[in-house]
């Protein structure tokens, strides 16, 4: 009995020392900038390269301005596959983060103030994230990633209990989504019709909460992506187009109309790839493309009051740039930051610009950074 007993507890350290071994730290970077506001820090989600389960979660401690990088193993050794496979969206909700991980078809969900692990939820392709009267909403393909092409549907989560509640069938490849009066607005990409030689879907689904039933569709625009709505109650709903001179990436704006039903009401004539509000400016970044796939990147501020473009520019000098894949600024600061793909294989970088345009500070990020979300105290 007693040689058994030493047996176990040998095997029980040499696993402990194993684990260990394998558990990867976290790198880190002093950026120097230091701000003391109602927010402690941002996270950033790293989509990683598509089939390598390279997704990774950084960690900017906006007190100290350290940046933390890959933070998730360590603060979860348990999960034998890390993060998973291609991050797709970032967002807090009250006590908790929730990470949607694309290909590895879960929503991961952790504490917000460590990132350790709660527990996630199994939803098939999926996309964005929601949240309205706790419940969590979840866009999804349904279909496999790159397989064939079936209509969307968005998830209804309970917050507390991680539990699939409902589900809605929507448009084809449904993308961003955005609450306003107890509707759910869903941009609809189509992106796998297209593949499959049909038409891109060109609509927003609308969800009525209470009832959890797909009310109608608003006619918009092909291939559409972002949509943010901002404090006047207005939708702004972004399109890639369908990278040919016919249609464009653009920027639509949905307002309630004299029924009181939103509708397509404005038009601005700028690409946007990501966009974030800064009080009654919504601030984006776009890649615009041609026929053969030149790209271009522009900045710049529309007035939400106006809906015209205030300024043709959003930071002073971007040209250590080399792929704008995300944006966000700061809720209290105004400084604005850029997520840099690069070439989609490597390490990113951030950069960080003052409400002003100006430089400030970069730093290196995992693979591909695309999302980010900002913790409250």
């Amino acid at each position: 009995m007693k040689r058994i007993m030493t047996m176990a507890c040998l095997l029980l350290c040499l696993t402990a020392c194993r684990e260990d071994d394998e558990v990867i730290q976290p790198t880190t970077d002093e950026t120097g900038d230091t701000s003391v506001t109602d927010y402690l820090g941002m996270y950033v989600l790293c989509e990683g390269n598509m089939g390598s389960n390279k997704a990774t979660l950084d960690y900017l401690d906006l007190h100290t301005g350290v940046y933390h990088k890959n933070i998730f193993p360590s603060r979860n050794p348990q999960q034998v596959k890390e993060l998973g496979d291609v991050g797709n969206d970032a967002k807090i909700y009250g006590q908790r983060l929730w990470l949607v991980i694309n290909c590895s078809n879960k929503v991961e969900v952790c504490r917000a103030d460590d990132a350790r692990s709660l527990g996630h939820v199994d939803i098939p392709n999926c996309r964005f994230l929601a949240f309205h009267d706790g419940y969590a909403y979840v866009s999804s393909y349904v279909g496999p990633t790159g397989g064939s092409s079936v209509q969307g549907s968005v998830y209804k989560v309970d917050t507390l209990t991680l539990q699939v509640a409902g589900r809605v069938t929507v448009g084809y490849q449904p993308e961003e989504m955005a609450v306003v009066d107890g509707k759910l607005y869903v941009a609809n990409s189509g992106g796998y019709e297209a593949i499959q030689g049909r038409s891109y879907d060109r609509t927003v689904s609308v969800i009525d909460l209470k009832t959890f039933t797909e009310e109608r569709r608003i006619d918009v625009a092909p291939n559409l992506l972002r949509l943010r709505a901002d404090s006047h109650g207005q939708l702004w709903v972004s399109t890639r187009g369908d990278y040919s001179t016919a249609h464009p990436s653009r920027l639509y704006l949905l307002a309630k109309n004299s029924a009181g039903q939103m509708a397509k009401a404005d038009s601005v004539d700028v690409p946007v790839s990501d966009m974030a509000l800064r009080g009654d400016s919504l601030c984006f970044v776009g890649v615009s493309y041609d026929s053969q796939w030149n790209t271009q990147a522009v900045f710049g501020i529309i007035d939400c009051k106006s809906h015209r473009l205030t300024a043709d520019k959003l930071i002073n000098d971007g040209s250590e740039i080399e792929t704008a894949y995300g944006l966000m600024v700061h809720p209290q600061t105004g400084d604005v930051y850029v997520m840099d793909a690069t070439n989609y294989v490597s390490s990113g970088w951030l950069f960080c610009f003052g409400s002003d345009g100006n430089f400030k500070w970069k730093t290196s990020t995992g693979d591909i950074p695309g999302h980010a979300c900002f913790l409250g105290k």
